[in-house]
């Protein structure tokens, strides 16, 4: 029987390019959608093309209260098309970027980025444990941001801090299941995040190009590949681990 991974925000960008590319080392794969569910039919198009099974699941990651729900969907969606009750790997994507300097961040920001990228993962993978077989993984994502300090991502930057140090522990706790968790901190990257700012500003791009290593700034398909090669029997002795992937972002 074919691995199972869950990928949490699959549907497009950093996600898409994470579900597929689990899917080429021949994972059956379960994405989630927050609300563009084209999208994410989309995307179990090309994997079940490539033959390996998959299914979209809606799921908030900000909204705790729906976690319930969203197993026992999780769970039914499993005996019917993948013929289990359980999943091997869970990959903590979903997210928001929020672009603010320290004196303007306001609450309102600051709640939805603990909800959504600490307290929903958190909770989220709690949940997932009873769920997922031994000898598994989790991949947490995090952002160069905890290590290269700019002024705009003190909010977002320390949310994914506390995912790096909570990383470290689920790798303890989990040790003894011969569950690995990691988490990858991706650079610059060309996606929609923060309104688009790297892909989208030309003089921006040009800028993070020349700050980094191999002279570019980085693709969604520069990550995904990663994250999958975490899912597989080659990383089986990695864990505890922040692999950052910024290609050399401001060394």
């Amino acid at each position: 029987m074919n691995k199972i991974a869950l990928v949490t925000g699959g549907s497009r960008g950093l996600g898409k390019d994470m579900a597929l590319n689990l899917a080429k080392k021949g994972l059956d794969v379960v994405l989630t959608y927050q609300s563009k569910k084209e999208e994410a039919d989309k995307v179990v198009s090309e994997i079940e093309g490539m033959g390996q099974k998959a299914q979209a699941l809606q799921l908030d990651t900000g909204k705790t209260e729906t976690f319930d729900s969203f197993f026992s969907e999780l769970l039914d969606g499993l005996s019917a098309k993948f013929n289990t009750d359980k999943f091997d790997f869970l990959v903590n994507n979903a997210g928001i970027g929020v672009t603010a300097v320290f004196s303007e961040t306001t609450e309102e920001q600051f709640d939805s980025l603990i909800n959504i990228q600490f307290k929903g993962p958190f909770f989220l993978t709690q949940k997932a444990l009873s769920h997922m077989n031994d000898g598994g993984g989790i991949v947490n994502i995090s952002t160069g941001l905890t290590r290269i300090i700019l002024p705009y991502y003190p909010a977002y930057s320390s949310i994914k801090a506390s995912m790096e140090n909570l990383t470290k522990y689920l790798a303890k706790d989990l040790g003894s299941r011969g569950i690995r968790v990691n988490i990858v901190a991706p650079g610059a990257i060309e996606t929609d995040f923060a309104g688009g700012m790297v892909r989208d500003n030309s003089d921006m791009n040009k800028h993070i190009a020349t700050q980094t290593a191999l002279g570019r700034v980085g693709l969604p398909t520069d990550i995904g590949s990663v994250v999958a090669f975490l899912c597989t029997e080659d990383a089986k002795w990695i864990t505890a681990q922040r692999i950052e992937v910024s290609g050399g972002q401001m060394l």
